[in-house]
């Protein structure tokens, strides 16, 4: 599981787009099933996402495929035309119950075992975006083949009967509520999609304010928005040096059997420590593996 997730959406149809994406460095992409592909094209994603596992190489970026939701009538065949080729994740999107995951871990535990690979080597990430699957993020959160939770937010508001508006107010309590049950249970929060993917200063700010809130990664649309969405999500070198001297100066106060002290003016106690610690596990994980890291 990569500890920041900018998690790019390729249309499945589009093998232009498919081979472009592998060339971004991007966290995570994601070919699509379901909204970014005509009903008349579900086939024809399919045999390109199975083309695509089959002869590209990713590098170091997550190969996800999305299937359609469960009940859609469409989710057996996607997820079958695609498990054979070992992608690293199944997204299922509109995600109200955990039988919902259930149904899709029962398919891959079997294919698992049939190709021999190690079981739990392919992973869960769900799009909750109703009112539904709000409610019910405890026990979504809880299943075990779960890596990520994604925050569906233009459905969720259309759920609700929400006005969407730029700074995205009226989605914070389930922006917040998905975080919660990502870090109750370990798992990775994604955050809403930046519709306009033009305004790349936008896009930043919105970024910055998830990272602030505890989201590890952001759904992308657009190329242009990989590089803001990394950087947000990505500790900066003061962070970094701070994280540092929190981790080092707790060790030394420790010793000297010390509780809470003070550093720079703040009091430092175990929960400063632990957020200290978690900056430097995604400065790592982003490649920013500084001097004794």
């Amino acid at each position: 599981m990569h500890s920041r997730r900018a998690l790019l959406y390729m249309p499945g149809d589009d093998w232009k787009k498919i081979t472009k994406s592998i060339t971004l460095g991007v966290d995570s992409i994601c070919m699509d099933m379901e909204d970014g592909v005509a009903i008349t094209h579900k086939s024809e994603a399919r045999a390109a996402i199975a083309k695509a596992l089959r002869e590209l190489d990713f590098g170091k970026s997550e190969k996800l495929a999305r299937i359609n939701p469960v009940g859609s009538g469409f989710e057996k065949e996607d997820i079958e035309a695609v498990l054979p080729f070992h992608p690293d994740g199944i997204v299922i999107p509109k995600l109200e119950e955990p039988k919902q995951i259930q149904w899709a871990s029962e398919i891959i535990e079997a294919a698992e075992l049939r190709y021999g690979w190690p079981v739990h080597s392919i992973r869960i990430l769900v799009i909750v975006e109703t009112a539904k699957g709000i409610l019910n993020l405890k026990e979504i959160a809880s299943h075990p083949r779960l890596d990520a939770i994604i925050f569906g937010g233009e459905d969720y508001a259309a759920s609700v009967g929400a006005t969407r508006t730029k700074d995205a107010v009226e989605l914070l309590y389930a922006r917040e509520a998905v975080i919660a049950a990502c870090a109750a249970f370990g798992l990775q929060a994604i955050d809403i999609v930046a519709i306009d993917f033009k305004d790349l200063e936008a896009l930043r700010k919105e970024s910055e304010f998830g990272a602030q809130l505890g989201f590890t990664g952001k759904q992308i649309i657009h190329p242009a928005q990989v590089e803001p969405v990394q950087a947000a999500f990505t500790p900066s070198d003061e962070a970094i040096a701070h994280a540092k001297r929190i981790v080092e100066t707790f060790e030394a106060s420790q010793k000297e059997g010390k509780g809470a002290y003070a550093l720079d003016g703040r009091m430092i106690d175990m929960p400063l420590l632990k957020n200290a610690q978690k900056v430097l596990e995604r400065a790592k994980a982003a490649g920013k593996a500084e001097r004794g890291l």
